[in-house]
């Protein structure tokens, strides 16, 4: 871990974040709009987690997003990829090692609401995990009994509700519920999602909240949504449809991020 951190601070060359995103499927090209970047692969940073999903880069990249340093992620490391609810764990620790103090997670998710369509972004007011799974199972310390009552943190929240506001950009709010994958959900768990009060649903995020919280992060997350859940449509879901809608949704939510970026 520490040859690791001392790796990425070597490759920084001074700049020196504060600030860090995780950009999930189909959202990877928002690190074009990194001012004058470092990229640094996943493979190169000793433990660093490896995704092997399509969509998921699996780069390092940092500098000034919209005159703010930051330091990207683009891709994540799955539950269903490792069977390992903390994949995350060494690289989110390697930020913290870093004075990464803020984590922004987005993803791409599927809809339970009609009235929030593909192309829309949800901002996470709180989460379900229903995936049977906990990052910190087997953390030995008593710092394992995370309170997660203010999981999302509210002063960044607010920021990117008024980063939406000012951009003109629609924002829905919601509970995302977390299902391990990597099949999708039946109609069945929809309707029990449904029922729960789930908004959306989707394979990854919510174990990285939990590891932001235990590691003393501040944390916010958005959606974007990709799909209507199963059941609602009559039609199949599929990977293929979540990385081309996508893009769709992560204009609108790169647009709120320009403009909230300054405020976290």
């Amino acid at each position: 871990m520490n040859k690791a951190t001392d790796m990425l601070v070597e490759r920084l060359a001074g700049r020196a974040p504060t600030v860090a995103l995780v950009l999930g499927s189909g959202l990877g090209g928002l690190v074009d709009e990194v001012a004058d970047p470092v990229r640094i692969a996943y493979a190169e940073l000793p433990g660093f987690p490896q995704s092997g999903v399509t969509g998921h880069a699996g780069e390092v990249v940092a500098g000034d997003f919209n005159g703010v340093p930051v330091l990207m992620l683009a891709g994540r490391a799955h539950y269903y990829e490792h069977a390992n609810a903390a994949a995350m764990r060494p690289a989110l620790e390697i930020l913290q090692g870093i004075g990464i103090t803020t984590l922004m997670l987005t993803n791409a998710a599927g809809s339970l609401e009609p009235t929030m369509p593909p192309g829309s972004v949800m901002l996470i007011t709180d989460h379900i995990n229903f995936s049977g799974s906990n990052p910190l199972v087997g953390e030995p310390s008593d710092r394992r009994f995370v309170g997660l009552t203010q999981a999302y943190d509210s002063d960044m929240r607010a920021a990117l509700e008024r980063a939406a506001q000012a951009t003109g950009t629609p924002l829905h709010k919601g509970v995302y519920m977390w299902f391990s994958g990597p099949s999708f959900e039946t109609p069945a768990e929809i309707r029990m999602a449904r029922i729960v009060g789930a908004n959306a649903v989707g394979m990854s995020t919510v174990p990285e909240v939990i590891l932001a919280r235990f590691l003393g992060l501040r944390v916010a997350a958005c959606s974007v949504i990709t799909n209507l859940a199963a059941g609602m449509t009559g039609g199949e879901l599929s990977h293929q449809e979540t990385k081309d809608m996508a893009p769709l949704g992560g204009a609108r939510l790169a647009a709120i991020l320009r403009e909230a970026i300054g405020e976290f």
